[in-house]
């Protein structure tokens, strides 16, 4: 993960932006950590190979309508049908969908009026996006239009046995293996992001002169925030790579990783906005590539998590805090 953490962050700042960690979420995060840590022998040896030349890609079905940040009260369910499972419910803001041969799906295998605890009950499995009973539709959007985001339908999927991942009932620690490490990637694109928005504000705020010839670079309206900003940056990168390291070593990294999430989040958001203000007019062109860069950035505010839902995580896991939710 600090590998990956260090080459999205490299790619993102030479001139992708955010959104290109979404294609990292996708294969290795979604196919890649759900399969080698909890997928049988016979997933890694056939499909870890595929993953890796490109064969195979991957997407997750998470997020519910009704359900959103709270994934615990998910209303999908895959029942024991058959030698296998029968799977009903709808998925939305699934990204990736027409572009993945498996899709990760988190559903309940035991509902939640009969669960002990609201932790048990949910298994994931990796099913076949070209599937009977399986469809979905894309969703017009903002920003993030690398990869096209899309509400999914199960009417009565089959899954075999033999594509779950992990165990029966005991989804949820597994699940948040695969959440944690979305958000290391997540917030490695932000702080590339956040760091090509500088260089394009830098760069514009040297040459435009004004009022008798000076830079605009000159003025501390321009040169403060971005580099408040360039500070936050980099201490949401430190503290990614170290929950990236942490994850390597096999040590706890949810704090870390959320944490992380949310300085690069509110930073890189707030640099492109600056940068566009830097412009002034141009920064609202297509021509300026900071348009794209604020439209994506606004996003991660929001997604894989919001910044209100790590803050409850901090206040509580962190801090001792008693739950207000």
């Amino acid at each position: 993960m600090v590998d990956t953490a260090l080459i999205i962050e490299e790619l993102c700042a030479g001139g992708a932006g955010s959104t290109l960690a979404q294609m990292f979420m996708l294969n290795p995060i979604f196919g890649g950590v759900s399969i080698s840590k909890y997928g049988s022998d016979q997933m890694r040896r056939e499909w870890l190979p595929q993953l890796c030349d490109g064969r195979m890609t991957f997407c997750m079905a998470l997020t519910e309508p009704d359900a959103g940040t709270n994934s615990l009260e998910l209303r999908t369910i895959a029942a024991r049908r058959n030698g296998g499972w029968s799977l009903n419910g709808q998925k939305i803001w699934i990204t990736g969908v027409a572009d993945a041969d498996k899709m990760l799906v988190v559903a309940r295998t035991t509902p939640l009026a009969e669960a002990p605890k609201k932790t048990f009950g949910i298994s994931m499995f990796m099913i076949d996006v070209d599937r009977e009973g399986l469809s979905h539709q894309p969703i017009e959007k903002v920003g993030t239009n690398t990869l096209a985001s899309s509400t999914v339908f199960f009417d009565n999927v089959h899954v075999r046995d033999d594509e779950l991942i992990g165990e029966v009932d005991q989804g949820w620690r597994q699940l948040l293996d695969v959440l944690n490490t979305e958000r290391i990637v997540t917030t490695a694109g932000l702080v590339g992001a956040g760091r090509l928005a500088i260089a394009l504000g830098v760069a514009y705020a040297k040459e435009r002169r004004v009022f008798g010839g000076t830079a605009i670079g000159a003025y501390q309206a321009m040169q403060f925030p971005l580099a408040q900003r360039w500070a936050e940056l980099e201490a949401a990168k430190l503290l990614n790579l170290k929950a990236a390291s942490l994850f390597d070593n096999g040590l706890p990294f949810g704090s870390e990783s959320n944490a992380a999430k949310l300085i690069a989040s509110q930073a890189a958001s707030a640099v492109a906005e600056h940068a566009m203000q830097i412009m002034g007019g141009m920064g609202y062109s297509r021509e300026m590539h900071v348009e794209r860069l604020w439209r994506d950035a606004r996003l991660f505010r929001f997604a894989p998590v919001s910044e209100e839902m790590i803050l409850n995580y901090i206040a509580t896991a962190n801090l001792g805090l008693p739950r207000s939710y």
